[in-house]
């Protein structure tokens, strides 16, 4: 049936367009960080931390748009594997910051092989990934004003 009056159709869902490119994109990655010893989640928090260093609990999950129930889970494994530390900051004790360890600044050389594979895979020519990469901000933004 091909009826555009059907605002039902499956195939004209972004929703369902959006789920199936994060699947996809998600399952990517999986062998991976496999080779890393990371699930996903994990290895944002650590993309976070790579560019901007230690961090306090709160920049991390503003930064990853995660709340603490959901990001304190993965800030301890991440820590039980040795890759990061979790400290109370000296200077608010009600803070807490997280800081990688040597080698979780080591495992960021071994990440580095991790965009490249991904980027080719996704067979977006560079101009096609910034045009996607912003209407997908703009999708995410629009959203949330929307949802506030």
């Amino acid at each position: 049936m091909n009826d555009t009056s059907n605002p039902l159709l499956l195939r004209d869902q972004l929703c369902f367009s959006l789920y199936a490119a994060s699947r996809s994109v998600t399952a990517l990655y999986r062998p991976l960080l496999d080779e890393l010893g990371l699930t996903y989640p994990q290895y944002l928090v650590l993309l976070v931390l790579w560019e901007h260093g230690d961090s306090p609990v709160k920049d991390l999950g503003a930064a990853l748009q995660l709340d603490y129930g959901t990001l304190s889970p993965l800030l301890k494994r991440l820590e039980a594997n040795g890759l990061v530390r979790r400290a109370r900051r000296a200077d608010d004790e009600r803070s807490v910051s997280v800081a990688l360890t040597e080698e979780g600044l080591a495992l960021r050389d071994r990440a580095l092989s991790v965009p490249p594979v991904i980027g080719t895979a996704m067979g977006l020519d560079d101009a096609e990934f910034e045009v996607l990469r912003g209407l997908l901000s703009k999708l995410t933004t629009s959203v949330q004003a929307y949802t506030a």
